[in-house]
């Protein structure tokens, strides 16, 4: 057996192997788009049926440089997780732990304090408004945090949990922080980032030009939340089209 199959089959015995691929590409995928923040976001994906454990980023590498064999595997019930070797981030470890704990609809969690979802964040008020079709997507779907308690260690990351139990409320913007969204599949989840941060560069820009702003109606806005939510397939194949992409130029990501 040549050595490159020996690794290939070593590599797909990897525990949860196809969602490590899906996860790796997400992470190099936000790397290229300017989303992440050096070595401080993180995703999780959950893969067992109560979501109690996870696949997540290891502590402070770079998403760019992200393998499918890099990610951790995470109790979420484990107290023991952060006294570990391989010990996850501190501020991860309570976000995300606490959202899969308390969040069943919750599978993939994305955290990122990319510049226009942040912006969006530093404003007095942090809600998004249905201004053209990718704002209208998350027309009462999103959830403003107005209570920033600083890094989000265990307690915080408990509290932020709870703004998510409304199963309708997929994206939540973080006060002077960032933004945090969840879904049912890596796919899913990238999907509703990469939109929501482009909606909130439009609307920052839309800002800029001190101008009136044409707002949706709520009926408009709602109908074509539920018709992109009704959409069949489009987060699957924008994922399969960047995992293409990835194939032919940085294939490692799939190690």
């Amino acid at each position: 057996m040549s050595i490159a199959r020996l690794q290939k089959e070593m590599l797909t015995n990897l525990p949860f192997y196809e969602e490590r691929v899906d996860l790796a590409c997400a992470f190099r995928w936000t790397a290229r788009l300017n989303m992440h923040e050096a070595v401080a976001n993180h995703f999780s994906l959950a893969v067992n049926a109560d979501g109690s454990q996870f696949l997540m980023n290891p502590n402070q590498v770079h998403f760019s440089r992200i393998k499918a064999s890099d990610l951790l595997l995470i109790d979420a019930n484990d107290p023991d997780t952060l006294s570990g070797p391989n010990a996850p981030d501190p501020t991860a470890w309570g976000l995300h732990g606490a959202i899969h704990r308390n969040v069943r609809h919750a599978r993939c969690v994305m955290h990122v304090h990319s510049i226009h979802a942040t912006v969006l964040a530093s404003l007095a008020d942090s809600t998004l408004p249905p201004i053209d079709q990718n704002s209208a997507i998350f027309f009462n779907r999103h959830v403003v945090d107005g209570h920033y308690g600083g890094l989000a260690f265990e307690e915080e990351g408990e509290r932020c949990s709870q703004l998510l139990t409304d199963p309708k409320v997929r994206v939540m913007v973080m006060g002077n922080h960032g933004v945090l969204v969840i879904g049912d599949t890596v796919a899913d989840t990238f999907n509703r980032m990469f939109y929501f941060e482009r909606a909130a560069e439009t609307y920052i820009k839309a800002l800029w030009t001190g101008r009136p702003l044409r707002v949706l109606p709520d009926e408009i806005a709602e109908k074509a939340a539920l018709e992109q939510e009704d959409y069949p397939g489009q987060a699957e194949r924008h994922l399969s089209e960047l995992k293409a992409i990835l194939d032919e130029q940085e294939p490692v990501y799939r190690n």
